[in-house]
């Protein structure tokens, strides 16, 4: 039986375009485009979650709007885990979405070499791209009753 995990999923959208990321040192094809997400820390809220990763893997302080749900994702094979996805909404006080800057963590969560990527701002027509089901959610931003 897999382990269950605690994640977080940031949406943080500006002027029609979502905040995505790309590794720098990992072939797309394993990679692909992710958003900022990760685990939640012993004691953490999701909401506090959210707004620490968002700043870890990105460097920008945000501000979640609400609540889009959780969800189920299997990891499986890549990693006997369930993640038990919390997804937020959320936005930064300014950006520019031509902007392309380096983010990374030192502490993988594969227990691997500190990751390096590229953060960058992706217009949500085209966000079917991301990678590893961080779509799940997206389409509950435009419904008026996601959980608050």
């Amino acid at each position: 039986m897999p382990r269950e995990v605690e994640k977080v999923v940031c949406y943080v959208v500006h002027d029609d375009h979502l905040l995505v990321f790309t590794h720098d040192n990992q072939p797309m094809t394993v990679t692909g485009v992710q958003v900022p997400a990760g685990s939640i820390a012993p004691g953490e809220s999701p909401v506090e979650a959210a707004i620490r990763e968002l700043y870890e893997e990105t460097g920008r302080r945000g501000q979640v709007l609400r609540s889009l749900g959780t969800q189920s994702y299997d990891l499986r094979p890549a990693r006997d885990e369930v993640a038990i996805r919390h997804y937020f909404e959320m936005t930064v006080s300014s950006a520019d979405v031509a902007e392309r800057w380096a983010g990374g963590e030192d502490d993988s969560s594969s227990g691997g070499n500190a990751e390096i990527w590229t953060c960058w701002w992706l217009p949500l027509k085209h966000a079917h791209v991301l990678a590893a089901g961080f779509g799940g959610l997206l389409g509950s931003m435009h419904e008026t009753d996601a959980v608050r």
